[in-house]
């Protein structure tokens, strides 16, 4: 599947201006305080969002977007990579999604440690959409080498990332992976996996809106679809033999 060319503007950064790739734009944001950037469809409406910004009476806000998912927000919210945190962090930007829901799925990752950027993707012939988001972050944090570096991972996905902040997770243990109506937890192979790799490492999770032209957030995005629109994708097993217990069942 061709990606759309996306344009970034850089109003705040180590060299202000129009970036036509992600890794440009990254070497002008990363690690710089106050950073202030976004990405654009269009070369003319990235012109004029950098002109927009240069006035001295321009007042950053954001625009309300539509949030691709139905689950409610999670209450910190974070937009962008100024984050002031230590050199040392780890911050893993991931999503995942599927075309058709279900469908052929995907799902990306970016992680920046200091200077080193890496990206990770894959997919799926048949998969969901919060299947992509919970093994976005799992092939993020099983690429982790160190387990004493602090790690904020940010997703647009309120489905996970509540899973952990609003204590999800530690009650469907407790309860044998079972929801509070006694059945049983849904994708529980991922979220058991997850939850593992979470209990090993320094980790915090940030919610972040969809598509609200957070670059990181963005490429995410990309990388997932480009991989769902791939061919010859291997089967989600897991999924797959579940989908087809149910057909059998019903």
């Amino acid at each position: 599947m061709a990606s759309k060319k996306k344009y970034y503007a850089v109003a705040a950064g180590r060299k202000p201006g129009i970036y036509h790739s992600w890794p440009q734009t990254l070497e002008q944001v990363h690690h710089y305080s106050g950073a202030v950037y976004k990405s654009f469809s269009t070369l003319s409406d990235a012109e004029a969002w950098l002109d927009q910004t240069n006035d001295p009476s321009y007042k950053a806000t954001s625009a309300p977007t539509k949030s691709k998912n139905r689950h409610p927000s999670p209450t910190t919210p974070l937009s962008n990579t100024n984050t002031n945190t230590a050199p040392d962090t780890i911050i893993i930007y991931t999503d995942g999604g599927a075309l058709g829901n279900p469908g052929p799925g995907g799902y990306g990752a970016v992680l920046n440690y200091n200077e080193h950027c890496k990206e990770l993707t894959g997919g799926f012939r048949l998969t969901t959409n919060n299947r992509m988001e919970l093994l976005a972050a799992i092939m993020a944090l099983r690429s982790i080498t160190s387990a004493d570096k602090p790690i904020i991972l940010h997703s647009d996905s309120a489905y996970m990332v509540n899973g952990f902040q609003k204590g999800w997770v530690k009650g469907w243990k407790k309860r044998g992976w079972k929801k509070s109506d006694k059945q049983p937890v849904l994708n529980i192979d991922l979220w058991q996996e997850l939850a593992d790799l979470v209990d090993q490492l320094k980790i915090t999770f940030k919610w972040v809106k969809g598509h609200a032209g957070d670059p990181l957030n963005e490429r995410c995005d990309q990388l997932a679809r480009e991989s769902a629109g791939k061919p010859d994708l291997p089967p989600d097993v897991i999924y797959e033999n579940q989908s087809k217990q149910s057909l059998q069942a019903s």
